[in-house]
């Protein structure tokens, strides 16, 4: 019942994030490449994020994605959905095999998952078939990492690398059916 599809940078040494949540060691953007971004967005019928990763986009002016939105929260509710943003996110504190059936129910075939405690639960559920894992040249030493302790191998086939002329390196993954379920 694989579900989700992750598409993340993580610094070389498997870091999202500082310790603090600060991601000021990713690119800044300017050389215009999206580093397939909008491609993987077209394959997505919308976005499943944790709490964290919420607040970090937030802020950002404009907001940055056109396609539904779902914050996993068990601490924030509807009301702390600013106004603007209300016809396009709403908040669930349901676990990732319960979202994904309501999801499902409403037409949705693919998500892209973003977050790294919600990664790492609907990697645990099996519910995530697809990882496009950029790596950003530069180590940081510390800071949230991508992966955590796993109940079990997670086996992964490379579907495709690419290098990018700044030195970022992308690689997709498909998870090995076999491997994603006990």
């Amino acid at each position: 019942m694989a579900f989700g599809k992750v598409f993340i940078a993580t610094s070389v040494d498997g870091f999202i994030a500082r310790n603090d949540g600060a991601i000021d060691w990713l690119p800044s953007g300017e050389s215009g490449e999206d580093y397939g971004y909008a491609a993987f967005m077209a394959s997505v019928d919308g976005i499943v994020m944790g709490r964290g990763t919420y607040e970090s986009v937030l802020g950002f002016e404009p907001w940055p994605f056109d396609k539904p939105v779902v914050v996993m929260s068990r601490s924030l509710t509807a009301q702390d959905v600013p106004q603007h943003l209300r016809d396009r996110l709403r908040i669930s504190a349901a676990q990732p095999a319960e979202l994904v059936a309501e999801l499902q129910e409403q037409g949705w075939q693919q998500a892209y998952i973003d977050g790294g405690a919600v990664i790492r639960a609907f990697l645990q559920a099996g519910l995530i078939d697809e990882l496009t894992l950029t790596r950003v040249p530069v180590l940081i030493g510390s800071g949230r990492p991508l992966f955590g302790a796993l109940e079990r191998d997670l086996r992964l086939s490379c579907i495709a690398s690419r290098q990018y002329p700044d030195g970022l390196v992308s690689t997709r993954y498909r998870i090995e059916p076999d491997s994603a379920h006990d």
